[in-house]
């Protein structure tokens, strides 16, 4: 595998991952399969949606089924059917969210699983070995992410622990004869300093991408922006620049004006079953009563299947019935516009007109 930019527009990049099967360029969405899928969609679906890669999560994994199921599998591409490449999240951000269940020290996680209440020790040794057997294309090292608003000194000492933690990642990756990508991950919360810091460290490591952790847990999009501002002309250029977490459209738009070139976030499917539905100038919310009678569709420039052949009246009807299909064909819809945003971001970048789209984007908005 590897990753070039061939081309740029201001910050904005365009480029392109090569793997043994797979081109996939970038800027890229990728949607969240926490478990092994795509909540109510099939892999087949997910890949008419222009979806080329996909995220997993192997801390979820890990407790369920378990990874000595997948490898009965011979990993996760054939668990769940998905041909593409797949990048598996190490599970720090889990820690974060799951806090009650958990205690950090230097060398890895207490938990208690929030299902049976069994206990667990989770070590970058073991998130590694996880990884592994999950055939992940794309590893993230085994970090630690923490609220946005602690203080200097807990988020110093968090990022040096996620600092240890990705050189035992990259010793356990590479002990494990593992020939697939190691991300490194930035922290440091809203300190410019840190974050250096820990970019610096990192470099000095050498992963195949690095990432940008800590974000969207709490901060505003200024603060989040300034950021990317500050540490995206810091970050190597000839490697790929992921931001976990993140987001909205106008947050991938953003992030890309800065050099962003990697995102994922649960957004549009989470939302599409929550009946927010995302089209070229705003946001649908599917259960208003208004739509009960509208014979429209979504979005008259969509093309997905969704669009294609049903009406805003019957998406309000299986949301109001709360049918599985209407889930389904929502997730359809919003994934199919990410994928369609992030085309033409690609195309714009190419032609040299990206500041064009930007402005569009917006214009089309108000």
């Amino acid at each position: 595998m590897n990753f070039q930019v061939y081309h740029q527009d201001m910050n904005a990049r365009y480029g392109a991952f090569t793997f043994k099967k797979e081109i996939i360029e970038t800027p890229i969405f990728m949607p969240v399969g926490t478990y092994g899928t795509v909540k109510s969609i099939s892999t087949e679906e997910i890949k008419n949606t222009g979806s080329k890669i996909i995220l997993a999560n192997a801390f979820h994994l890990y407790l369920r089924p378990g990874q000595e199921i997948i490898k009965l599998h011979r990993g996760l591409h054939n668990f769940m059917n998905w041909s593409g490449p797949i990048l598996t999240d190490s599970g720090g951000f889990q820690v974060f969210s799951l806090s009650k269940f958990s205690k950090v020290d230097k060398n890895g996680v207490f938990f208690q699983s929030y299902f049976n209440g069994k206990k667990f020790f989770l070590s970058p040794e073991l998130s590694m070995k996880i990884q592994t057997d999950l055939g992940s294309n794309i590893v993230m090292v085994f970090d630690e992410c923490i609220e946005y608003n602690n203080n200097w000194e807990k988020t110093k000492n968090s990022m040096e622990r996620s600092l240890n933690w990705a050189k035992q990642s990259r010793f356990y990756f590479d002990l494990y004869k593992n020939k697939n990508l190691l991300f490194g991950i930035i922290h440091g919360g809203i300190y410019p300093s840190l974050r250096d810091i820990s970019l610096r460290e990192l470099i000095k490591i050498d992963f195949d991408g690095y990432a940008l952790g800590g974000l969207a847990v709490g901060e505003s999009k200024k603060e989040m922006y300034r950021l990317l501002e500050h540490i995206c002309p810091q970050m190597p250029k000839n490697k790929p620049r992921y931001l976990m977490g993140v987001g909205k459209p106008e947050d991938l738009v953003e992030g890309v004006i800065r050099g962003i070139d990697m995102f994922d976030c649960v957004i549009p499917t989470r939302n599409a079953r929550n009946g927010h539905l995302f089209i070229t100038n705003g946001i649908i919310k599917i259960r208003n009563k208004k739509y009960k009678e509208d014979l429209s569709k979504l979005d008259e420039t969509c093309t997905c299947y969704t669009c294609q052949y049903y009406t805003r009246s019957y998406l309000h009807h299986l949301d109001a019935c709360n049918e599985i299909l209407g889930a389904r064909l929502n997730t359809i819809h919003n994934l199919h516009y990410y994928q369609t945003l992030m085309f033409n971001i690609r195309t714009a970048i190419k032609h040299n007109k990206f500041n064009d789209f930007v402005f569009n984007f917006y214009n089309q908005k108000k």
